[in-house]
Order: C-alpha cells, then sequence, then structure tokens
C-alpha cells in the first residue's frame, strides 16, 4: 500500500508538468486549430536563459521570472514571426510550419551555443524528503502538484471572469462571428500564444528545479508526450488536457514500479507499454476523454 501511494504521488508529479504543457497546446489549438509542435521549444528558451543567467550570477530566488518571461516572450515571438504569415493557409501548412520553427530552434542553439548539454545548479531543497505516516513523500513533487494545481485555478479565472478569457473563448467557436462582435483577432491570437508561454514557462520551471541543464533537444520529449496528454484528454478541451496528463503520468509511473523486474530491466519495455495502453485507449475512444467539436466551452 505504501509502495502504491508514493507510486501515485510521483505520477501526479509528472503527470502534473504534462497537464501544464498540454493546456498550453489545446489553448493554441483551440484559436488556431493547430497542434503546435513548437511548443516544447519554449522549455529550450527557458532553459537558455537560466543557463545564461546563472553564469552571470543569477539566484533560483527570482529565476522563475526570467524563466516564465522569456518563454512568454518567444511564444509571442513565434505567433508574430512566423505564424502570423500563415493564419489563413492550409492546416497542414500551419503543421509544417511548426515542425520548421523546431528543427530551426535545434540548428540555431547548435550553432550559436553548443550542441552539448549546459548545466548549472539546482536549489538545495529539490530532493529532500519528509515521512508521513510511514510513507516518504519527495518535496518537488508536492511543490509540483501545488504549483499545477495553483495555476489551473488561475487559468480558470483568466477564461471565465476576463475580457480576454471570453475574447478567446469566442474566437475558439466562431472567428469570423467573433470578429463581427469587435474582437481583434492579432490581440487575442498574440494574448493566446502568450498565456500559453506562460504555462509552458511554468512548466520549465519545475523541469529545471529537477534537472537544470541546458541543450538544443530539452523540449523535445517533453512536447511528445504534452501532445499525447492533450490527444488523450481530447483536443481543444482545457478539462481533458489537464486529464491527460495526470493519466499518461500515472501510466508511466504505475507501470514502471509494477512490472516485473525482468522487464523494467529492458529500458524501453516500460515506454513501449505505456504506448501500447494509449494505442488501445485510441482504438476505444479515438477523440479522448472529452470530445470537443470545436474547442472547449470553458
Amino acid at each position: 500500500m505504501t509502495k502504491l501511494i508514493q507510486t501515485i504521488v510521483d505520477g501526479l508529479g509528472v503527470g502534473s508538468t504534462y497537464a501544464l504543457l498540454a493546456l498550453g497546446i489545446s489553448l493554441i489549438f483551440g484559436v488556431m486549430h493547430l497542434v503546435n509542435f513548437a511548443h516544447g521549444e519554449l522549455i529550450t528558451v527557458g532553459a537558455y536563459t537560466s543557463y545564461f543567467f546563472f553564469l552571470h550570477g543569477g539566484s533560483w530566488w527570482w529565476m522563475p521570472v526570467a524563466i516564465l518571461a522569456s518563454a512568454a516572450l518567444a511564444s509571442v515571438l513565434t505567433e508574430l514571426v512566423a505564424f502570423r504569415w500563415v493564419r489563413n493557409a492550409s492546416p497542414f501548412t500551419l503543421l509544417l510550419t511548426s515542425f520548421a520553427l523546431e528543427r530551426l530552434s535545434h540548428a540555431l542553439w547548435q550553432i550559436f551555443i553548443s550542441s552539448k548539454q549546459r548545466t548549472f545548479r539546482k536549489p538545495k531543497w529539490v530532493f529532500n524528503q519528509f515521512e508521513l505516516l510511514g510513507i516518504k513523500f519527495e518535496v518537488m513533487d508536492l511543490v509540483t502538484i501545488g504549483v499545477t494545481a495553483a495555476t489551473m485555478v488561475v487559468t480558470a479565472i483568466v477564461f471565465k471572469r476576463t475580457l480576454f478569457g471570453v475574447a478567446v473563448r469566442g474566437a475558439a467557436e466562431d472567428f469570423d462571428a467573433a470578429r463581427l462582435m469587435g474582437v481583434r483577432a492579432n490581440r487575442v491570437i498574440s494574448g493566446a500564444f502568450a498565456f500559453a508561454g506562460l504555462l509552458a514557462g511554468v512548466a520549465a520551471c519545475l523541469i529545471l528545479m529537477r534537472t537544470p541543464s541546458a541543450e538544443p533537444t530539452l523540449g523535445s520529449d517533453w512536447l511528445l508526450k504534452a501532445v499525447i496528454a492533450a490527444v488523450i484528454g481530447g483536443l481543444g478541451s482545457f478539462t481533458g488536457a489537464v486529464m491527460g496528463g495526470l493519466v499518461l503520468g500515472l501510466l508511466e509511473t504505475l507501470t514502471r514500479a509494477y512490472l516485473p523486474d525482468v522487464a523494467t530491466g529492458w529500458d524501453k519495455f516500460a515506454p513501449a507499454a505505456v504506448y501500447i495502453l494509449i494505442a488501445a485507449f485510441f482504438v476505444i475512444r479515438p477523440d479522448g476523454i472529452f470530445k470537443v467539436s470545436h474547442a472547449e466551452r470553458v
């Protein structure tokens, strides 16, 4: 029982990070019907921002602010420089643009910084543990769950109680009608990208506290998991993105913890088992947990 509870907490910690990234992907999909494969590069931007500031005496007391700002700015710039010019193009063109941005990002980091991994220091408390009722909890897992929960509450308030949230919801439902009602397309889409960048920045902070390093392909693995989580929950669904992230995180930790020792010794078997379960899920429910016609009515 103790092992199960510890595994669930670990799974919720990992799944919370997936949920934050999946939420940003679902937000952009709702507004532009684009699965943004460049979204993971915002983690890389945050990592290199941290590396740069730590070279010049940075501190984890204020580093999250720098990571959030750099991720949000990078997200807005990708919309302004790349996606705005192909906004009315076919979905395939938008998808190719996002792939091109991802590849270009990898190349630029390798050319102007280095292809090698760059490390910096982590917070001293990250791997601290405490015991409660005979169960050991890692402080970082609980911090991750708490920060994610608080971020979800703020997100819900923004999209339910603010004019910006109403405009984004209206644009996601019917952009042409929203324009006739006075919604400015450029402002709404830039705002959506900025908010998605902030969500990616929060995820980047949690990731970099555990593994404080920067490399050109850092965001790629996280992006794949985030897209899978978004699809599991139902693309365009905010609730589904959160559920998909948590489900994926729990699947990963449970399979890793309870597969036979001979199987877990094979490095590729546990991830393969997760993908097999996900494939079976898509056969049963291809639209995801929450089916969304266009985008979620938050």
